[in-house]
């Protein structure tokens, strides 16, 4: 099983770390796919993608093309004669590519399909206050997550779990789904399961910057589960402008808790401290205590922390 010949397309850490382990468990990688290089940050520094960084540093053959359908691509892919390509957080790849692997092209997905098809499925199912979500590996076709199914993994979400820790869950246990993946298109006559729509639909569209923004007239679970699904990247976010001044404070939050007691309609959207180490929200019923932050342009911090460095001295309206 492990001779045959892989070719593996993904970008960042999640995909890198099963790169890493299908290589250190000695499957026989033959090509990486990612994507160009961008530049990004202040600087416009040009960073690798982990995928990137570690065929690198294991002198793995790489391929970086800006397109995949091309002549030279698929004569390059074509070439190669792989058995099985394996991806991972990677784009959408064309019947061009994805058929020329002898036993199949496989996708990782962090769902359970037909739920939550898309860009952020992780972030996602936390948002939506779902107890259970998985992982799923299909057999690529010309359908966005649409393909058939070859295997899943349930895993159960807590109360307090947030994208973050759902996030590394999956990419350390992700590995022996692909394992046993590999081992399912080698068996002659294996069986699939085609996706069935069943109930509604929920969908996973690529996260804006206007869905990182909190509506405190929202009821406090669906803002508490907002600020889970977007911990710690992007995290949620708010701003608040102090009356006496018209200075405006802009937050991102990464964890807080939800209060349940009677609020008036005039209420919502205030910030306010107590005690000298409390920040509260008021919401639609009740209030939000916000516990891990950060405030535009400083460090991340507790909020007993962050407040020792805030002067205002009326309640913050959220604008």
């Amino acid at each position: 099983m492990k001779t045959k010949k892989i070719i593996f397309y993904g970008t960042p850490e999640i995909a890198a770390y099963q790169l890493e382990q299908l290589h250190k468990n000695n499957y026989n990688i033959i090509a990486v796919v990612t994507q160009p290089d961008k530049p990004s940050g202040r600087g416009q520094k040009i960073n690798y993608s982990a995928v990137k960084q570690y065929a690198l540093d294991n002198n793995l053959p790489l391929f970086q093309p800006e397109k995949l359908n091309t002549p030279e691509f698929i004569e390059q892919i074509t070439s190669l004669q792989p058995d099985i390509q394996v991806v991972l957080a990677y784009r959408m790849i064309p019947k061009s590519i994805y058929s020329i692997a002898k036993y199949g092209t496989f996708n990782l997905h962090t769902s359970l399909l037909p739920q939550y098809r898309g860009a952020a499925p992780i972030n996602w199912a936390i948002i939506n206050g779902e107890s259970q979500t998985g992982m799923t590996t299909f057999l690529l076709n010309e359908k966005t997550d649409e393909g058939e199914i070859l295997l899943q993994r349930t895993i159960e979400l807590g109360e307090e779990t947030t994208a973050g820790d759902l996030h590394d869950e999956m990419m350390y246990t992700a590995f022996p789904l692909i394992e046993k993946t590999i081992e399912k298109l080698l068996t002659p006559n294996y069986q699939t399961i085609a996706q069935k729509v069943e109930g509604e639909l929920k969908p996973a569209p690529k996260i804006f910057k206007e869905t990182t923004q909190i509506k405190w007239d929202m009821d406090g679970k669906t803002i508490i589960n907002l600020i889970r699904g977007m911990s710690p990247y992007p995290a949620a976010t708010s701003s608040f402008k102090d009356p006496s001044d018209d200075k405006i404070y802009q937050f991102k939050i990464f964890k807080a808790k939800f209060i349940e007691e009677k609020s008036s309609q005039n209420q919502i959207g205030k910030l306010k401290i107590q005690d000298k180490n409390t920040i509260k929200v008021n919401c639609k019923d009740g209030c939000i205590q916000l516990l891990d932050l950060q405030l535009s342009g400083k460090k991340r911090m507790p909020s007993s922390e962050l407040i020792k460095g805030l002067k205002f001295t009326n309640p913050l309206q959220n604008i």
